[in-house]
């Protein structure tokens, strides 16, 4: 892994001890060929971390990648992978963030796999599981503020119970979803010797340039039927990159389910 900027002005030793105290970590990426795990990776490569993608179509990917030392790209569709395959890709991982999601066509609402989301965090969380690290990996997945976190009985209207019904019987991405979120709060749980987990719940998503102020919550401040608010990609993908780089930040929401609004929108 290469790093840039101090090669010319510290010898050798004091980088190397400069980099320890740094504690850059190898983080795994799946979903990153999305519109906001594109965001995700660009705001951990800009804290140096060492990352790795799994992406179906490498070509799609933006070219500063394929010439960054700190990124991998494994060309590879995360459900065909083996078991063996998934356990190396996993192995040297300190996080792995998923900001995998179902294309709006027909195919990818009502084709296969419908169980993308869930089938995938439950590999991968297998993988780690399996290679039994000597301390827990983090797993960070992007949900939506449309799934209730039920450990904390959040409270929703009649009329919005009502749609969620529909919308679970109606578009299977949105079951996906709430089966992913719940694997990791019952089967992942709160005491797992090697997964720790957080799942990230932006409202309606929007494009923008730069990072702006947002704020998060336990649980949603507005109805995300009724009333959503905005989240921007970017903001998801800083808000997903602090989570995992800082020990403080994590120890805040490991094991919950933050919501997270652009500034503006919340208030």
């Amino acid at each position: 892994m290469k790093h840039f900027g101090l090669k010319n002005v510290l010898p050798k030793k004091a980088r190397n001890a400069f980099y320890k105290t740094k504690h850059y970590m190898t983080i795994l990426v799946v979903g990153a060929s999305g519109a906001t795990g594109k965001q995700l990776v660009e705001q951990l490569l800009i804290k140096k971390h060492n990352i790795k993608v799994i992406v179906r179509s490498p070509e799609k990917l933006p070219e500063s990648w394929k010439s960054n030392d700190n990124l991998q790209i494994i060309a590879a569709s995360i459900l065909d992978l083996n078991d063996e395959a998934m356990r190396k890709h996993v192995a040297d991982c300190d996080a792995i963030a998923s900001c995998l999601g179902h294309n709006l066509t027909w195919k990818g609402v009502y084709g296969q796999p419908r169980k993308l989301v869930t089938d995938a965090a439950r590999r991968l969380c297998d993988a780690v599981k399996t290679n039994a690290p000597k301390k827990p990996v983090k797993y960070v997945l992007m949900n939506t503020t449309g799934n209730r976190n039920r450990d904390l009985k959040e409270p929703i209207s009649f009329a919005q119970k009502c749609v969620i019904g529909l919308l679970r019987l109606l578009l299977p991405p949105h079951v996906d979803n709430e089966k992913a979120a719940d694997y990791l709060r019952t089967q992942i749980g709160q005491n797992n010797a090697f997964i720790e987990w957080a799942a990230v719940r932006p409202d309606n998503l929007i494009d923008e340039d730069q990072v702006t102020d947002y704020e998060t919550h336990a649980s949603p401040t507005r109805s995300a039927i009724f009333n959503a608010g905005k989240t921007s990609r970017i903001n998801v993908g800083h808000f997903m990159a602090n989570l995992i780089s800082d020990a403080t930040l994590w120890t805040t929401w490991k094991g919950q389910m933050p919501v997270i609004y652009n500034k503006s929108a919340a208030e």
